[in-house]
């Protein structure tokens, strides 16, 4: 089973998030743990994947030799990619 870890700017995005929202992403994150290819997609042009948690986002990178998933950042759809 995979970990997660946050990364320092990710926890003041979902501090500004209201209660229901957070719960949800993090609801998210917990369900990803033992299989985390199965509801991600890879980000184009990166190495990284993106989440879909209604309409927010988390950005991920995937360390499959250490098993962390680590949070890069979470918003809503339109800002994210930016």
């Amino acid at each position: 089973m995979y970990s997660i870890e946050f990364a320092k700017t990710v926890e003041k995005q979902l501090d500004k998030l209201p209660d229901m929202v957070q719960e949800r992403i993090l609801l998210a994150l917990d369900r990803i743990k033992i299989n985390p290819f199965r509801y991600v997609k890879r980000k184009q042009g990166t190495p990284y994947f993106i989440l879909r948690i209604g309409s927010y986002r988390a950005i991920l990178d995937i360390k499959q030799n250490k098993l962390i998933i680590l949070v890069l950042e979470i918003g809503p759809r339109k800002k994210v990619y930016k």
